[in-house]
């Protein structure tokens, strides 16, 4: 598309539908389109956006993150206050606020109140004007925020622009920003898998997250919002119940809690709390209590504030799901990918609703970090369906003769050594494919995409080869037959062949491949790539030193003496010699042709789609060549091969001047 503004209307359509996709997925919970087509649709949007920079809007879906990280915090001045609720802890403090709003309003009938759950994540502003999202800003001490504008537009269920219509000219949309629990977890699993630290808890998340001054670290935050009032407004008028006033929130694309309700009097309160009480600990997000608020806003206008806080609304908090205990002892368990985590064996108590005798202590840095140690007295939380967790150490209860947690030097499973890499939290066993404890998570990884590559080989069929005992190794895979797989569930005798099939296919791989398929500790598919071209061969690494495999290009002595006891521990041995002797085998990297070819020694980048090869058959073929494959267009890029659909990168190469390869010059270069 050439044409100005052809492209012009062309934007103003797409941003239209992809702002109702939105509404439709992150307000109303209901998709009206595949992912396939939504992203179809924004990368039609990208590429207009590419081709015409003039056209790209601050409201557009492909801005949501922009810019370079922010140097500090602005201020922000609300123009009415954030104040702070009047909290209830008993039904009688929930009685006792009721009849002193019937009596400052002279009611004689149940006053009606919308009753919401009470999220514990971070209260903010969020400022349009003219429907479009100008400011984001926290709560701060009520009076003056923080700006975080920056981050607030990386949450995606907050709209840039308004959907509908009669909207005020201005309107500030006051709401929380939370962590869902199900993306709390997944975030926590990806890190710990990553050796990082992860986050304490789904509110420190939500609040940490939106105090990063790089929007691209919030972006990567599973970040939700909800809308619960309404702050300033200029020209325009909003409903005058505040139950109504959420349908408009919502109406104009702004997320509300659907646990909102409409109750009467004390006792509707004190039942809706009961209720909300009762499935708590279903809830996909975090919750401390329920805020009641006066339904009738000039009422709430009538009945003003006291101090810092309105008369017309109240926080009946939940009790506190923490109790004191003994810790009886400390062991370790070993996860899937050989993280070894800290559990306390408690003295039974009854916290949250259950008796609770076992707590996480997360990593070594926080049994350290609080000193636990057994014989302690601790404090034990219980959040909602989260694993109890030991909070706190009572120093002044801690009998003599204790001593500090030690971190096993052996894997409690497997007898295999522990691994806990300088400044990383988690400790690993190393076992791998020897290990009972990690033995499926070894295998899925050994047969994933960008390993050996075993198509078919899913997660609910090495389920079933490891429990009926069929494969304990890697090389017991090539020895399964078409018939073994046939008799397993949810198998028959066509798709058990096509496994075979890409059993014996996945025979012939890459060094680099392979051994980033062993699943050493600490190394990924760009150290497992240059192990391979530094080496050439395995029986070559395999005799270096740890010394020799630190001049690995960013390779460090951590991670060579990780290799290199990995590659002589006796069981590893016996699992590498074993895939050899069934068969796995790889072409020789033809050092002199790789040092002739075009793509020796340099960056390359892959978009679009190829016609010819795979993305993965091209990323070997450039590896195999002395290429080093990038995932992003930067001025070190020698190379941009561009295939069918290619998106922003073909972009960025064009505007840095890379050159670029269509798929005939890729595979000429390559000589054929």
């Amino acid at each position: 598309m050439t044409d100005v503004a052809a492209a012009r209307a062309r934007t103003i359509e797409l941003r239209a539908e992809l702002q109702k996709h939105n509404y439709s997925y992150y307000v109303l919970d209901n998709p009206r389109v595949p992912d396939a087509e939504y992203d179809r649709l924004m990368r039609e949007l990208q590429a207009l956006e590419t081709q015409f920079p003039e056209l790209i809007t601050g409201d557009s879906p492909t801005q949501r993150v922009s810019g370079e990280p922010a140097k500090g915090f602005g201020a922000v001045v609300h123009r009415i206050p954030m104040l702070s609720l009047e909290n209830a802890f008993a039904e009688d403090d929930v009685r006792a606020f009721d009849r002193r709003v019937r009596e400052r309003l002279r009611h004689k009938d149940d006053v009606e109140y919308s009753a919401e759950p009470k999220l514990d994540g971070l209260a903010v502003s969020l400022a349009y004007e003219d429907g479009v999202l100008v400011r984001g800003a926290t709560r701060g001490d009520g009076m003056t925020g923080e700006d975080v504008t920056h981050n607030i537009r990386t949450i995606k269920s907050v709209p840039l622009r308004l959907s509908g219509t009669g909207y005020p000219r201005l309107l500030e949309a006051r709401g929380e920003v939370f962590m869902p629990l199900a993306g709390f977890r997944r975030f926590n699993a990806a890190a710990q898998a990553r050796g990082e630290k992860s986050l304490v808890n789904p509110r420190n998340a939500a609040a940490g997250s939106l105090r990063q001054l790089d929007p691209r670290l919030a972006a990567a935050r599973p970040l939700d919002i909800f809308f619960y009032g309404i702050g300033a407004i200029d020209e325009g008028r909003v409903a005058a119940m505040h139950s109504e006033m959420l349908v408009q929130l919502r109406g104009w694309g702004l997320k509300t809690c659907p646990e909102t309700s409409r109750v009467r009097g004390a006792e509707g309160c004190l039942a809706y709390f009961k209720a909300l009480g009762e499935r708590r600990s279903r809830l996909p997000y975090q919750i401390d209590g329920v805020v009641y608020k006066v339904d009738n806003i000039a009422d709430q206008q009538a009945l003003g504030f006291v101090s810092r806080a309105p008369r017309w609304a109240l926080a009946h908090k939940f009790p506190a799901e923490e109790e004191l205990t003994v810790v009886r002892a400390v062991e370790f368990q070993v996860g899937r990918t050989g993280a070894l985590t800290p559990v306390a064996r408690l003295k039974p108590v009854f916290v949250g609703g259950v008796t609770v005798s076992n707590a996480t202590l997360h990593n070594m840095d926080e049994i350290e970090r609080k000193d636990v140690r057994v014989g302690d007295t601790v404090i034990v939380r219980r959040a909602g369906d989260v694993i109890p967790e030991v909070a706190g150490v009572l120093l002044e209860r801690r009998p003599k003769g204790t001593h500090p947690v030690k971190l096993p030097s052996v894997c409690p499973v497997c007898k295999s050594p522990v691994e806990r890499v300088p400044g990383e939290a988690v400790a690993r066993c190393t076992g791998g494919f020897v290990c009972a404890a990690q033995r499926k998570e070894s295998l899925r990884h050994f047969a994933g995409r960008r390993a050996l590559d075993i198509q078919g080989l899913g997660v609910e069929l090495i389920d079933q080869l490891v429990d009926q005992n069929l494969v304990t190794a890697p090389a017991d895979l090539y020895r399964l037959t078409a018939a073994q797989l046939a008799e397993l569930e949810r198998m028959a005798d066509k798709s058990a062949t096509k496994v075979i099939g890409a059993i014996e296919k996945s025979k012939q791989t890459t060094l680099a491949r392979f051994l980033y398929a062993l699943g050493i500790p600490n190394v990924g598919e760009a150290t497992a790539l240059a192990l391979a071209q530094h080496f050439g061969d395995l029986a070559a690494l395999r005799a270096a030193t740890a010394e020799q495999i630190e001049e690995v290009p960013d390779v460090g002595p951590v991670i060579a003496a990780s290799i290199h006891r990995f590659l002589h521990d006796r069981r590893h041995r016996e699992v590498i010699d074993a895939l050899l002797a069934a068969g796995v085998r790889w072409p020789a990297i033809e050092r002199k042709a790789a040092g002739g070819s075009p793509f020796a020694g340099k960056t390359v980048v892959l978009t679009g789609t190829l016609a010819s090869l795979s993305r993965d058959s091209a990323t070997d073929r450039l590896t195999a060549l002395g290429a080093k494959v990038a995932g992003s267009v930067s001025k070190k890029t020698h190379f941009v091969i561009a295939g069918a659909e290619a998106g922003s990168k073909l972009a960025k190469a064009q505007e840095l001047g890379v050159r670029v390869l269509d798929e005939q010059e890729f595979l000429s270069l390559l000589g054929e």
